[in-house]
């Protein structure tokens, strides 16, 4: 796997925070995959992740201030060898999108990761402190058994 966007619906909170954790945890683990994010939905195109995600991030280590949102576009399903979901909601958006050639592009996050439970990123946009916190954890640990299953590139 050459290539992975992460998706949310505004990708201003979790899509930009995990692709943040995994463009870092890649590169410390040598492997040599590209990364990007986008929403489903076009609320804040050109905008930066939200303070709140960007300040989480900060704190766990991962830079996420150079991101701007963008919305899903029909290039993605060809350019991309994965397209995952943050959540349910917004697989079945993606999917309603996706050419029938790429549908197996198309997963949730942790899922394609090979965790059981919770299946979900859940939004943290109206949360507090401790969502934001959460999705860095669901993060860690979706990319983690993701670098688990890549091969190296050494």
């Amino acid at each position: 796997m050459k290539s992975i966007l992460f998706v949310c619906l505004g990708n201003i909170c979790r899509s930009p925070v995990v692709e943040a954790i995994a463009r870092l945890e890649f590169q410390r683990a040598g492997l040599d995959v590209y990364v990007d994010s986008a929403g489903t939905a076009d609320y804040h195109v050109g905008e930066q992740a939200d303070a709140r995600s960007r300040a989480s991030a900060q704190r766990a280590g991962y830079d996420a201030e150079p991101h701007r949102a963008r919305q899903l576009s029909a290039d993605d399903f060809e350019q991309f060898d994965a397209v995952l979901a943050m959540d349910n909601r917004n697989l079945r958006e993606i999917l309603s999108r996706c050419p029938p050639r790429h549908r197996g592009k198309v997963a949730l996050f942790l899922r394609h990761a090979g965790i059981a439970s919770p299946l979900e990123v859940p939004d943290p946009y109206y949360g507090q402190d401790a969502d934001f916190r959460r999705v860095i954890e669901l993060g860690r640990m979706g990319v983690e058994k993701m670098i688990a299953a890549l091969p190296t590139t050494a």
